[in-house]
């Protein structure tokens, strides 16, 4: 009985949490995606005609796939440049490893916003960007091609990811034990080779958590896009932020998310099942 009641109380409070913020909003979309309308008449009629409708506009599936792609595109840049960034920390930086991690991650304590215009500015039209391409003669007048695309959505999020993509593959390198490299010398292995059959293979399941870190947020990511990706940098979470702000129609909104969670789920579990975490790492058990 005395374990019972430290089990409850040690899951009851991140349950109660879990439901609130989670299953409950979702359930309520649930709920709201079978409605004709949220206010009127329509307001308590049942109907599958949203789930019709966007199983039949191909608008939505070709801007969904376009934002997974984008978001594929920024954790795969973001994990690449995050893994030498890590390595450095754990191996090379010593006492100080601790503290240039902190020095990393104190960006991500100012505003969201904040860094977005920063780089709103930065690849503007009479931005820091165009006025170093100026100055090296590389182009004859100052461009606004650099914002308002797509190329300025993923850089834009790459930068914003990488500290926290850092972060489980630094922890994961941090775990390796230092005898097994030093085993892996005393029988021949140069240090590249090491790298290749020691390190890299134990540190994957950090690179796995940070790439999964990266790739489900900026799936639905639609701030980034709103203000530095213009029409051709416009994602799927703009579509569904507009049908909740703009359009007033909830019931579309809420089946565009619940499309989306059921999607990221999938694709989770696919990626998941085939670069098993637990395979990946190989080591932990």
């Amino acid at each position: 009985m005395e374990n019972r009641r430290q089990f409850a109380s040690l899951i009851g409070p991140p349950s109660l949490y879990l439901f609130l913020l989670f299953l409950l909003p979702v359930g309520l979309m649930f709920v709201y995606s079978f409605r004709a309308g949220i206010t009127g008449p329509a307001h308590d009629v049942f109907t599958l005609d949203n789930y019709r409708s966007f199983l039949t506009n191909s608008h939505f599936h070709r801007l969904f796939w376009r934002s997974a792609l984008i978001s594929l595109t920024i954790s795969v840049i973001s994990s690449l440049l995050a893994y030498p960034l890590a390595y450095y920390l754990v191996f090379q930086a010593g006492r100080n490893r601790v503290t240039l991690m902190t020095l990393l991650i104190i960006p991500a304590w100012t505003s969201y916003l904040l860094r977005i215009f920063a780089w709103k500015l930065i690849l503007g039209s009479s931005g820091l960007l165009n006025s170093l391409l100026l100055s090296l003669g590389v182009i004859e007048k100052a461009s606004p091609m650099l914002i308002y695309s797509r190329s300025a959505v993923i850089v834009t999020l790459v930068y914003v990811w990488v500290p926290f993509v850092a972060l489980p593959i630094f922890a994961a390198l941090g775990r390796i034990d230092r005898n097994l490299l030093e085993a892996a010398a005393d029988l021949g292995c140069k240090p590249w080779e090491a790298f290749l059959r020691v390190t890299l293979p134990l540190s994957l399941p950090g690179v796995a958590a940070g790439f999964f870190f990266a790739f489900i947020p900026t799936l639905g990511e639609f701030v980034t896009p709103l203000l530095v990706g213009g029409a051709s940098g416009q994602m799927y979470g703009n579509l569904i932020q507009d049908q909740f702000m703009r359009a007033l129609n909830w019931p579309m909104g809420s089946v565009m998310s619940l499309a989306m969670l059921v999607a990221v789920i999938t694709l989770v579990f696919i990626l998941t099942r085939l670069a098993s975490v637990s395979d990946l790492g190989g080591v932990y058990e």
